[in-house]
Protein backbone atom coordinates (compact mmCIF):
# COMPACT_ATOMS: atom_id res chain seq x y z
CA UNK A 1 0.00 0.00 0.00
CA UNK A 2 2.72 2.17 0.91
CA UNK A 3 4.56 1.18 -2.63
CA UNK A 4 1.43 2.70 -4.31
CA UNK A 5 1.01 6.08 -2.25
CA UNK A 6 4.75 6.13 -3.16
CA UNK A 7 4.05 5.44 -6.96
CA UNK A 8 0.66 8.02 -7.00
CA UNK A 9 2.65 11.00 -5.41
CA UNK A 10 6.05 10.78 -7.55
CA UNK A 11 2.83 10.59 -10.48
CA UNK A 12 1.89 13.61 -9.14
CA UNK A 13 4.46 15.49 -8.91
CA UNK A 14 6.13 14.75 -12.36
CA UNK A 15 2.55 16.54 -13.66
CA UNK A 16 3.02 19.05 -11.56
CA UNK A 17 6.10 20.21 -12.60
CA UNK A 18 5.59 19.57 -16.13
CA UNK A 19 2.47 21.99 -15.90
CA UNK A 20 4.21 24.47 -14.05
CA UNK A 21 6.96 23.95 -17.14
CA UNK A 22 4.25 24.60 -19.57
CA UNK A 23 2.50 27.64 -17.86
CA UNK A 24 6.51 29.34 -17.68
CA UNK A 25 6.46 28.80 -21.36
CA UNK A 26 3.19 30.09 -22.12
CA UNK A 27 4.22 33.23 -20.34
CA UNK A 28 6.98 33.50 -22.29
CA UNK A 29 5.81 33.09 -25.31
CA UNK A 30 2.40 35.48 -24.43
CA UNK A 31 4.84 37.84 -22.76
CA UNK A 32 6.97 37.87 -26.35
CA UNK A 33 4.25 37.91 -28.67
CA UNK A 34 2.72 41.18 -26.83
CA UNK A 35 6.06 42.70 -26.89
CA UNK A 36 6.31 42.24 -30.55
CA UNK A 37 2.69 43.37 -30.75
CA UNK A 38 3.65 46.49 -29.34
CA UNK A 39 7.17 46.60 -31.25
CA UNK A 40 4.75 46.34 -34.34
CA UNK A 41 2.47 49.24 -33.19
CA UNK A 42 5.09 51.48 -31.79
CA UNK A 43 6.51 51.15 -35.33
CA UNK A 44 3.59 51.61 -37.33
CA UNK A 45 2.83 54.61 -35.13
CA UNK A 46 6.60 55.85 -36.19
CA UNK A 47 5.70 55.46 -40.04
CA UNK A 48 2.17 57.32 -39.69
CA UNK A 49 3.91 60.19 -37.94
CA UNK A 50 6.07 60.43 -40.58
CA UNK A 51 4.91 63.34 -42.67
CA UNK A 52 7.00 66.98 -42.81
CA UNK A 53 6.13 70.00 -40.84
CA UNK A 54 5.53 73.11 -42.28
CA UNK A 55 5.39 76.86 -40.56
CA UNK A 56 1.80 77.11 -39.72
CA UNK A 57 -0.39 80.18 -38.49
CA UNK A 58 -2.80 77.59 -36.70
CA UNK A 59 -2.32 78.36 -33.89
CA UNK A 60 -3.36 82.08 -34.71
CA UNK A 61 -7.01 83.30 -33.88
CA UNK A 62 -8.97 82.80 -36.78
CA UNK A 63 -10.85 85.85 -37.63
CA UNK A 64 -14.37 85.67 -37.13
CA UNK A 65 -15.88 88.34 -39.13
CA UNK A 66 -17.68 86.10 -41.19
CA UNK A 67 -19.32 84.06 -38.89
CA UNK A 68 -20.48 87.07 -36.94
CA UNK A 69 -21.75 88.49 -40.51
CA UNK A 70 -25.88 87.77 -40.02
CA UNK A 71 -26.12 89.30 -43.42
CA UNK A 72 -23.62 86.63 -44.54
CA UNK A 73 -24.66 83.09 -42.78
CA UNK A 74 -27.99 84.34 -43.93
CA UNK A 75 -27.39 83.87 -47.56
CA UNK A 76 -25.26 80.75 -46.96
CA UNK A 77 -28.12 79.62 -45.71
CA UNK A 78 -30.80 81.10 -47.75
CA UNK A 79 -28.85 80.30 -50.99
CA UNK A 80 -31.14 77.49 -53.28
CA UNK A 81 -29.36 74.64 -54.15
CA UNK A 82 -27.37 75.19 -57.81
CA UNK A 83 -25.93 73.05 -60.22
CA UNK A 84 -23.28 70.34 -58.71
CA UNK A 85 -20.65 67.86 -59.67
CA UNK A 86 -18.19 67.18 -62.40
CA UNK A 87 -18.95 68.35 -66.33
CA UNK A 88 -15.59 67.17 -67.26
CA UNK A 89 -12.35 65.06 -66.52
CA UNK A 90 -10.23 67.02 -69.01
CA UNK A 91 -8.13 69.80 -67.18
CA UNK A 92 -7.97 71.63 -70.39
CA UNK A 93 -11.77 72.10 -70.71
CA UNK A 94 -12.04 73.49 -67.04
CA UNK A 95 -8.22 75.63 -66.70
CA UNK A 96 -8.45 79.22 -66.96
CA UNK A 97 -6.09 82.63 -66.55
CA UNK A 98 -6.82 85.07 -64.30
CA UNK A 99 -4.99 87.97 -65.94
CA UNK A 100 -4.86 91.21 -63.58
CA UNK A 101 -3.61 94.97 -63.62
CA UNK A 102 -2.63 96.72 -61.24
CA UNK A 103 -2.33 101.12 -62.32
CA UNK A 104 -0.92 103.58 -60.43
CA UNK A 105 0.24 106.91 -61.45
CA UNK A 106 3.50 105.99 -61.79
CA UNK A 107 3.10 102.24 -63.26
CA UNK A 108 1.13 99.38 -64.95
CA UNK A 109 1.52 95.98 -63.39
CA UNK A 110 0.35 92.90 -64.98
CA UNK A 111 -0.06 89.53 -62.80
CA UNK A 112 -0.78 86.06 -64.02
CA UNK A 113 -2.01 83.25 -62.74
CA UNK A 114 -3.93 79.99 -63.68
CA UNK A 115 -7.81 78.61 -61.89
CA UNK A 116 -9.85 75.97 -62.93
CA UNK A 117 -13.88 75.53 -63.02
CA UNK A 118 -15.26 73.35 -59.75
CA UNK A 119 -18.50 74.38 -60.26
CA UNK A 120 -20.85 73.61 -63.20
CA UNK A 121 -22.75 77.34 -62.22
CA UNK A 122 -19.68 79.20 -63.05
CA UNK A 123 -17.61 79.09 -59.64
CA UNK A 124 -13.67 78.94 -60.46
CA UNK A 125 -10.98 78.28 -57.89
CA UNK A 126 -7.37 79.60 -57.53
CA UNK A 127 -5.02 81.13 -55.27
CA UNK A 128 -5.85 83.84 -52.21
CA UNK A 129 -2.68 85.31 -53.94
CA UNK A 130 -4.22 85.97 -57.28
CA UNK A 131 -7.52 87.15 -56.46
CA UNK A 132 -6.32 89.21 -53.98
CA UNK A 133 -6.52 91.63 -56.93
CA UNK A 134 -10.34 90.93 -56.97
CA UNK A 135 -10.16 92.39 -53.75
CA UNK A 136 -7.80 95.67 -54.61
CA UNK A 137 -10.86 96.53 -57.13
CA UNK A 138 -12.77 97.78 -53.56
CA UNK A 139 -9.82 100.19 -52.73
CA UNK A 140 -7.29 102.41 -53.93
CA UNK A 141 -4.87 101.70 -51.46
CA UNK A 142 -2.80 99.91 -53.67
CA UNK A 143 -3.76 102.07 -57.25
CA UNK A 144 -6.66 100.61 -59.67
CA UNK A 145 -7.24 96.75 -59.88
CA UNK A 146 -8.81 95.19 -63.07
CA UNK A 147 -8.92 91.29 -63.32
CA UNK A 148 -9.88 89.16 -66.72
CA UNK A 149 -10.50 85.71 -66.73
CA UNK A 150 -9.07 84.40 -70.27
CA UNK A 151 -9.16 80.53 -71.60
CA UNK A 152 -8.25 78.99 -74.89
CA UNK A 153 -5.13 78.20 -76.38
CA UNK A 154 -4.04 80.90 -76.61
CA UNK A 155 -5.51 82.16 -73.36
CA UNK A 156 -7.81 85.28 -74.68
CA UNK A 157 -10.35 87.62 -72.97
CA UNK A 158 -13.77 85.51 -72.08
CA UNK A 159 -15.13 86.40 -68.61
CA UNK A 160 -15.79 89.10 -66.05
CA UNK A 161 -15.64 87.22 -62.32
CA UNK A 162 -16.93 88.51 -59.07
CA UNK A 163 -15.25 87.31 -55.69
CA UNK A 164 -17.07 84.68 -54.16
CA UNK A 165 -14.73 83.68 -51.23
CA UNK A 166 -11.01 84.48 -50.13
CA UNK A 167 -9.78 83.88 -46.62
CA UNK A 168 -10.24 86.31 -43.59
CA UNK A 169 -6.86 84.53 -41.80
CA UNK A 170 -5.02 84.81 -45.76
CA UNK A 171 -5.71 88.07 -45.36
CA UNK A 172 -4.82 88.78 -41.97
CA UNK A 173 -1.68 87.20 -42.46
CA UNK A 174 -0.63 88.41 -45.73
CA UNK A 175 -1.46 91.85 -45.54
CA UNK A 176 1.83 93.75 -45.57
CA UNK A 177 2.90 91.57 -48.69
CA UNK A 178 -0.15 91.49 -50.87
CA UNK A 179 1.46 94.24 -53.39
CA UNK A 180 4.79 91.68 -53.16
CA UNK A 181 5.76 91.57 -57.07
CA UNK A 182 6.41 87.34 -55.84
CA UNK A 183 4.14 85.96 -53.00
CA UNK A 184 5.92 83.58 -50.94
CA UNK A 185 5.33 81.65 -48.53
CA UNK A 186 4.02 78.02 -48.02
CA UNK A 187 0.34 78.25 -49.54
CA UNK A 188 -1.57 77.77 -45.89
CA UNK A 189 -5.17 79.13 -46.78
CA UNK A 190 -3.89 80.43 -50.08
CA UNK A 191 -6.99 79.52 -52.40
CA UNK A 192 -9.80 81.84 -53.71
CA UNK A 193 -13.45 80.83 -55.09
CA UNK A 194 -14.39 83.45 -58.20
CA UNK A 195 -17.75 83.49 -60.00
CA UNK A 196 -18.53 84.25 -63.33
CA UNK A 197 -20.86 87.14 -63.73
CA UNK A 198 -20.78 88.01 -67.46
CA UNK A 199 -19.13 87.46 -70.63
CA UNK A 200 -16.87 89.87 -71.93
CA UNK A 201 -18.84 90.04 -75.46
CA UNK A 202 -21.93 90.96 -74.08
CA UNK A 203 -23.12 87.52 -74.84
CA UNK A 204 -24.93 85.19 -72.69
CA UNK A 205 -23.74 83.29 -70.22
CA UNK A 206 -24.04 79.27 -71.24
CA UNK A 207 -26.31 76.94 -68.91
CA UNK A 208 -23.18 74.80 -67.83
CA UNK A 209 -19.53 75.34 -67.27
CA UNK A 210 -17.22 72.66 -67.75
CA UNK A 211 -16.07 72.21 -64.24
CA UNK A 212 -14.00 69.30 -63.03
CA UNK A 213 -14.91 66.76 -59.81
CA UNK A 214 -12.87 67.22 -56.23
CA UNK A 215 -12.34 65.02 -53.38
CA UNK A 216 -11.86 66.25 -50.06
CA UNK A 217 -10.64 63.06 -48.38
CA UNK A 218 -7.44 62.91 -46.39
CA UNK A 219 -4.41 61.82 -48.33
CA UNK A 220 -3.45 58.40 -47.14
CA UNK A 221 1.03 58.58 -46.70
CA UNK A 222 0.30 55.34 -49.39
CA UNK A 223 -0.49 58.80 -51.78
CA UNK A 224 3.51 59.53 -52.23
CA UNK A 225 4.50 58.43 -55.15
CA UNK A 226 0.99 58.22 -57.08
CA UNK A 227 0.42 59.32 -60.86
CA UNK A 228 -1.30 62.71 -60.89
CA UNK A 229 -1.95 65.30 -63.72
CA UNK A 230 -0.72 68.79 -63.24
CA UNK A 231 -2.60 71.52 -65.18
CA UNK A 232 -2.30 75.43 -65.70
CA UNK A 233 -1.05 78.23 -67.85
CA UNK A 234 2.63 78.71 -67.66
CA UNK A 235 3.66 82.39 -67.45
CA UNK A 236 7.38 81.92 -68.92
CA UNK A 237 6.09 83.59 -72.60
CA UNK A 238 4.67 86.54 -70.82
CA UNK A 239 8.03 87.06 -68.19
CA UNK A 240 10.04 87.05 -71.44
CA UNK A 241 8.36 88.81 -73.73
CA UNK A 242 5.46 90.80 -71.64
CA UNK A 243 1.85 91.29 -71.20
CA UNK A 244 1.12 90.63 -75.08
CA UNK A 245 2.56 87.19 -75.30
CA UNK A 246 0.92 84.17 -75.74
CA UNK A 247 -0.04 82.05 -73.13
CA UNK A 248 -0.36 78.20 -74.04
CA UNK A 249 -2.46 75.85 -71.31
CA UNK A 250 -0.38 73.21 -70.20
CA UNK A 251 -0.76 69.70 -68.61
CA UNK A 252 1.56 67.15 -67.40
CA UNK A 253 1.58 63.81 -66.04
CA UNK A 254 3.78 63.43 -62.89
CA UNK A 255 4.19 62.09 -59.64
CA UNK A 256 3.44 62.75 -55.90
CA UNK A 257 6.78 63.02 -54.20
CA UNK A 258 6.29 64.09 -50.10
CA UNK A 259 3.30 64.91 -48.21
CA UNK A 260 3.26 68.06 -45.58
CA UNK A 261 1.36 69.00 -42.66
CA UNK A 262 0.66 72.21 -41.11
CA UNK A 263 -0.06 70.58 -37.26
CA UNK A 264 -2.77 69.06 -38.52
CA UNK A 265 -1.37 65.46 -38.27
CA UNK A 266 -2.57 64.96 -41.91
CA UNK A 267 -1.88 65.96 -45.13
CA UNK A 268 -2.35 69.62 -45.83
CA UNK A 269 0.57 69.94 -48.81
CA UNK A 270 2.00 68.02 -50.92
CA UNK A 271 4.80 68.13 -53.29
CA UNK A 272 4.48 66.81 -56.90
CA UNK A 273 7.83 66.26 -58.97
CA UNK A 274 8.99 68.58 -62.14
CA UNK A 275 7.16 68.69 -65.55
CA UNK A 276 6.56 71.68 -67.69
CA UNK A 277 3.63 73.08 -65.96
CA UNK A 278 6.09 73.96 -63.10
CA UNK A 279 6.85 77.74 -63.79
CA UNK A 280 5.12 80.95 -62.30
CA UNK A 281 1.62 81.25 -63.50
CA UNK A 282 0.17 77.98 -62.72
CA UNK A 283 -0.23 78.79 -59.53
CA UNK A 284 -4.33 78.13 -58.69
CA UNK A 285 -4.04 75.17 -61.31
CA UNK A 286 -5.53 71.63 -60.26
CA UNK A 287 -3.76 68.37 -59.36
CA UNK A 288 -5.90 65.44 -60.38
CA UNK A 289 -5.52 61.90 -59.45
CA UNK A 290 -6.14 58.59 -61.53
CA UNK A 291 -9.79 58.89 -61.07
CA UNK A 292 -9.72 62.45 -62.84
CA UNK A 293 -10.89 64.45 -59.33
CA UNK A 294 -8.93 67.34 -58.10
CA UNK A 295 -6.92 66.46 -54.74
CA UNK A 296 -4.61 69.81 -54.87
CA UNK A 297 -4.64 73.10 -56.12
CA UNK A 298 -1.10 74.20 -56.50
CA UNK A 299 0.40 77.14 -54.34
CA UNK A 300 4.25 77.41 -54.96
CA UNK A 301 7.24 76.40 -56.75
CA UNK A 302 8.64 73.05 -54.71
CA UNK A 303 12.75 71.80 -54.78
CA UNK A 304 14.24 71.42 -57.57
CA UNK A 305 17.42 70.24 -56.16
CA UNK A 306 14.99 67.01 -54.97
CA UNK A 307 12.22 66.71 -57.15
CA UNK A 308 13.83 68.20 -60.63
CA UNK A 309 13.09 71.65 -62.55
CA UNK A 310 9.72 72.72 -62.65
CA UNK A 311 8.65 71.07 -59.43
CA UNK A 312 5.57 71.99 -57.61
CA UNK A 313 3.49 72.10 -54.21
CA UNK A 314 -0.27 72.15 -53.74
CA UNK A 315 -2.61 72.32 -51.14
CA UNK A 316 -4.78 68.97 -50.66
CA UNK A 317 -8.32 69.96 -50.70
CA UNK A 318 -9.43 68.48 -47.68
CA UNK A 319 -7.13 71.74 -46.16
CA UNK A 320 -9.29 73.84 -48.00
CA UNK A 321 -12.46 71.90 -46.74
CA UNK A 322 -10.95 71.77 -43.05
CA UNK A 323 -10.35 75.61 -43.11
CA UNK A 324 -13.10 77.21 -45.21
CA UNK A 325 -15.46 75.00 -42.67
CA UNK A 326 -13.67 77.02 -39.72
CA UNK A 327 -14.22 80.54 -41.13
CA UNK A 328 -18.34 80.29 -42.28
CA UNK A 329 -19.58 77.47 -40.58
CA UNK A 330 -20.04 75.95 -44.16
CA UNK A 331 -18.20 72.97 -46.07
CA UNK A 332 -16.50 73.52 -49.05
CA UNK A 333 -19.59 72.22 -51.61
CA UNK A 334 -21.86 74.74 -49.40
CA UNK A 335 -19.87 77.29 -50.24
CA UNK A 336 -20.30 76.77 -54.41
CA UNK A 337 -24.37 76.76 -54.30
CA UNK A 338 -26.54 79.28 -54.17
CA UNK A 339 -27.84 82.54 -55.63
CA UNK A 340 -23.73 83.57 -56.74
CA UNK A 341 -24.67 87.22 -57.05
CA UNK A 342 -26.42 87.89 -53.89
CA UNK A 343 -23.75 85.67 -51.93
CA UNK A 344 -21.17 87.75 -53.71
CA UNK A 345 -22.50 91.30 -52.87
CA UNK A 346 -22.75 90.07 -49.68
CA UNK A 347 -19.18 88.94 -48.73
CA UNK A 348 -18.04 92.00 -50.09
CA UNK A 349 -20.23 94.26 -48.01
CA UNK A 350 -18.80 91.80 -45.40
CA UNK A 351 -15.12 91.85 -46.32
CA UNK A 352 -14.10 95.60 -47.57
CA UNK A 353 -14.62 97.16 -44.50
CA UNK A 354 -12.42 94.06 -42.16
CA UNK A 355 -9.92 94.71 -45.84
CA UNK A 356 -9.38 97.77 -45.23
CA UNK A 357 -9.16 97.70 -41.41
CA UNK A 358 -6.37 95.08 -42.05
CA UNK A 359 -4.23 96.94 -45.07
CA UNK A 360 -4.00 100.50 -42.97
CA UNK A 361 -2.58 98.33 -39.92
CA UNK A 362 -0.12 96.62 -42.30
CA UNK A 363 0.91 99.41 -43.97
Amino acid sequence: MQLLTDILVSILASYLAFTNFLADNIEDLLSSEIESEIVINEASLEIENVISSLPSKREHAIPDVLLRSTKYQSAAISSSAGLTGATTKDPFDAIVNVFCTLKTKDSIRTTTGSGFFIDPDGVIMTNAHVAQFLLLEETDTFGEAECTIRDGNPASPKYKAELLYISPAWIQENAGVMSATVPMGTGERDYALLYVSEQIDGSPLPATFPALGFDTSLLPLSTRNDQVLAAGYPAKPLLENGPSADLIPRKATTTVSELYTFGSNHADVFSIRGSEVGTEGSSGGPVLNSQGDVIGIIVTRGDDASDGQGSLRAITLSHIQETILQETRFDLERNLGGNLAFRSQIFAETMTPFLLTILQQAN
